[in-house]
């Protein structure tokens, strides 16, 4: 495929329409990208953005309106046929196997290119080269954190040939200092010639990265502006029609009373005694928000699950501190038991481990609290309450859906989030564990998730919030520990720390300093 000159249109969308039972995704929607250009797509969750891209990318078929491609009208029927037109995605959820190794991932169903051995390996290290790759080939992908995992996502992409690269929702995992390393990569890649479709909600990024913004607002397009002329505030009224949202809790509700006492815990790697997470301890109060700062993959997974009873501590012990003070040890006990002591819990990747997709949003409501009141009553699920219940968080939480029987796979990512927050809101937990509860979700959602989370803190909840988006540690955070390597390295005052010396303690960089 011959290279088009730069800046002539290399993709172009003409009304497109893509309507599903009780939802029009897209209407009438219009967007040209032209030849080694960063073009971003900006919008709130339920906008239309991802349905639009999995119609560029040949996953749907619209129901109206044509695609061109190099100036000349494709059909995209599937995914092969847009690889064959040279568009690859990088998606925000990553279609990933962990069982596989990275060089496994990237070969499988590409073999035909360079085969599987010396020519398949160059290029390999070639693009891990390019993308900042560091995690050798045969490592198995569920070792590596979610930022490895993006880059062996756009490897993937560029192994079978793409020149458009689609990135959806591409810095929700990353830290600042990651962030600059990926716009590094966009940009020299830029220089190559590829050209980039950028998915985005955070409109200092888009402002950063793009050369064009289109904006999408309920599933049509309201218009395209120059990011280096219009403002952050210009752009989210365009998105959302209202003023950028801001985490920042400027009251303190921090009681003295104790919550979660984590005392020298300690977690060994599978099969060898290296230390995942190296003799931890803090405490978690009535109140507070303890926000735990780190690049993926120093621990802050691993504490999580540990806490939760998902993995199984090699020492230490776990204290849930009830309102009357009296301290129950969870260390020995299971998930199930752990949650019924009134632990919510918010995962980082809400497919995998927060919600059944192929199930209406009544069943998802049981999810975790299958003993428990209004979902169960003794032995017994109890239906009506859990519909009940779900039309209420549905209500409250501003769950954007035709109804409570609808799939979970039919809402956008961040009505998903929206209703797994709303779930664990509910119940009166004394402890919620917060992991990324803002990833992939847009200024309304956003504001809405940050609003929830400051009333349940102020009603006396214990939150420990683990996030990518420094903004948010620093905004809802009463006190933030960084984590390198397994350990707590050391404590910022959110009042006081700026997002890069917060982004230099995460990356060691303070350590020879």
């Amino acid at each position: 495929m011959s290279n088009p000159e730069r800046g002539a249109p290399v993709v172009e969308l003409s009304g497109i329409t893509k309507r599903f039972p009780g939802v029009v995704a897209n209407s009438d929607v219009n967007l040209t990208v032209r030849a080694g250009e960063v073009h971003a797509v900006c919008g709130e969750n339920g906008a239309g953005k991802s349905t639009l891209m999995k119609i560029l990318y040949g996953m749907q078929q619209p129901d109206e309106g044509s695609i061109a491609v190099n100036g000349e009208t494709v059909r995209l029927r599937n995914p092969q046929d847009a690889i064959r037109a040279g568009i690859g995605m990088v998606h925000q959820h990553f279609m990933l196997a962990d069982n596989l190794t990275v060089q496994e991932n990237v070969l499988l169903g590409a073999e035909r290119l360079h085969g599987i051995g010396r020519k398949a390996r160059e290029r390999l290290a070639e693009l891990a080269k390019q993308t900042g790759l560091r995690a050798r080939p045969d490592v198995l992908l569920e070792r590596l954190g979610v930022a490895d995992r993006q880059r062996v996502e756009i490897i993937k992409v560029l192994y079978r040939g793409a020149r458009i690269v689609i990135l959806d929702e591409p810095t929700a995992v990353l830290v600042p200092q990651e962030v600059d390393a990926l716009f590094e990569t966009v940009r020299s890649m830029q220089e190559e010639g590829f050209t980039f479709i950028f998915i985005s909600h955070k409109l200092d990024e888009v402002r950063a990265i793009a050369d064009t913004v289109t904006v999408i607002r309920r599933g049509t397009t309201v218009g395209t502006a120059d990011p280096k002329t219009i403002s952050s505030h210009e752009l989210a009224e365009m998105m959302v029609g209202s003023e950028l949202p801001s985490p920042e809790t400027r009251e303190s509700t921090v009681t003295t009373r104790d919550v979660l006492r984590v005392v020298e815990l300690r977690l060994d790697a599978e099969g060898s005694d290296r230390a995942v997470l190296d003799h931890i301890s803090f405490e978690v109060r009535a109140g507070e928000v303890l926000g735990i700062a780190g690049v993926e993959g120093n621990g802050q997974t691993e504490l999580v699950e540990t806490i939760m009873g998902m993995r199984k501590a090699a020492g230490g012990h776990l204290e849930l501190v009830d309102a009357d003070g009296a301290a129950r040890d969870l260390t020995k006990l299971g998930t199930l038991a752990r949650r019924e002591a009134g632990i919510g819990y918010v995962p980082e990747d809400r497919t995998r481990h927060g919600l059944l997709l192929t199930q209406p949003l009544w069943t998802n409501r049981i999810l975790g609290y299958q003993t428990r009141r209004p979902v169960a009553k003794g032995q017994l699920l109890d239906i009506a309450g859990a519909r009940k219940d779900t039309e209420r968080i549905v209500a409250d939480y501003d769950v954007r859906t035709p109804g409570i029987d609808v799939p979970a796979a039919a809402l956008s990512g961040g009505n998903q989030q929206k209703l797994v927050v709303g779930r664990e809101l509910s119940g009166d937990p004394v402890l919620l564990i917060a992991s990324h509860p803002t990833r992939g979700v847009d200024v309304g959602a956003q504001a809405l998730i940050w609003e929830q989370i400051r009333r349940a803190r102020a009603a006396g909840l214990a939150v420990l919030l683990i996030s990518a988006d420094l903004d948010e540690l620093i905004g809802l955070s009463d006190t933030i520990r960084v984590m390198l390597r397994g350990r707590l390295v050391s404590e910022a005052d959110p009042a006081t720390v700026t997002p890069q010396e917060l982004g230099s303690a995460m990356t060691g960089a303070e350590e020879g300093a």
